[in-house]
């Protein structure tokens, strides 16, 4: 258990569209647990990946977050601010020889299943993108939701770090964005489970801290897919805030009294910080979205 003021959480959204309800339970989870822990919630633009983004996104987050109360504890922070530290990092583990150059294809590895970059002679002029070396190590963590999790790095294979479009992938830019952010405590949804070994990993071969993790499950629309952008998900509607969190707080099955139906949205979110229980989540990996309530 974390001392309560020393707790840094937060919500790491991408500017790709407009939040939508499962965006909003995570934010909401991750929201509840840091004021819990009466620490800070911290909000970070993940807007790396300049093809997806979509102009005016980010802006419309940040107010769709401040009409649901979910307000954050700092100066907001854009991924794009830190390209840098990214460099940096990328240096000192070329450094200790741990990362190489790569350019495969997908068509490639499609067809030969594995890089084998590692043994050969990069022309560094052409297009490329840098892996990592995956050790024999094994990561173990324990999910406070999920329970203990093994995971062999080799199993992983190597895995990229920078993308021959030059855009730093999601595990390598996220380890430090944490870690220069002072994040000891990341709640995401379970979809993201399989990705925080090699996060881990990265961690110990810069020498970082490593942060508890919980992650919670993810909404499950009525065809049985996740809730996203790419399943089409509607942006999560404005109207009603108080309603649409009195349901998330269902989702998380937190059991929010009925007589609380007609408080206001500051009542409801200063309950819901008292009373919150992520116990209830134990080893479930995902939640209907028309589930009936706990």
């Amino acid at each position: 258990m974390f001392e309560k003021t020393n707790y840094i959480g937060r919500f790491a959204p991408s500017p790709t569209g407009p939040l939508h309800l499962g965006s909003l339970y995570t934010a909401l989870a991750s929201f509840l647990d840091a004021k819990y822990h009466q620490g800070q919630w911290l909000l970070r633009i993940d807007d790396l990946d300049i093809p997806r983004n979509i102009t005016g996104a980010a802006a419309q987050i940040l107010s769709t977050l401040e009409t649901f109360g979910l307000h954050w504890d700092a100066v907001v922070a854009y991924q794009s601010d830190s390209l840098s530290i990214y460099e940096n990092a990328l240096t000192k583990l070329a450094s200790s020889q741990m990362i190489y150059p790569c350019i495969c294809s997908r068509k490639t590895l499609a067809t030969e299943g594995d890089c084998h970059c590692l043994e050969k002679k990069i022309d560094l002029n052409a297009p490329h993108a840098y892996r990592v070396k995956a050790d024999q190590r094994l990561i173990e963590f324990n999910d406070q939701l999920q329970g203990t999790i093994i995971s062999n790095m080799v199993e992983q294979d190597d895995f990229i770090l920078k993308r021959k479009d030059q855009i730093v992938a999601y595990q390598f830019a996220v380890v430090l964005d944490d870690a220069f952010q002072g994040v000891n405590h990341v709640v995401r949804g379970y979809d993201l489970l399989a990705l925080t070994p090699k996060q881990i990993y990265l961690q110990k071969l810069l020498g970082l801290a490593t942060p508890a993790y919980m992650h919670v499950p993810i909404i499950m629309d009525a065809q049985g897919f996740k809730l996203s952008k790419q399943t089409l998900a509607a942006a999560v509607s404005l109207k009603e805030p108080q309603r649409i969190i009195f349901q998330l707080l269902q989702l998380l099955r937190q059991s929010p009294p009925q007589a609380l139906k007609n408080s206001t949205l500051s009542e409801l979110l200063a309950w819901a910080i008292k009373h919150w229980s992520p116990e209830h989540l134990k080893n479930c990996h995902s939640i209907n979205q028309f589930a009936e309530p706990s």
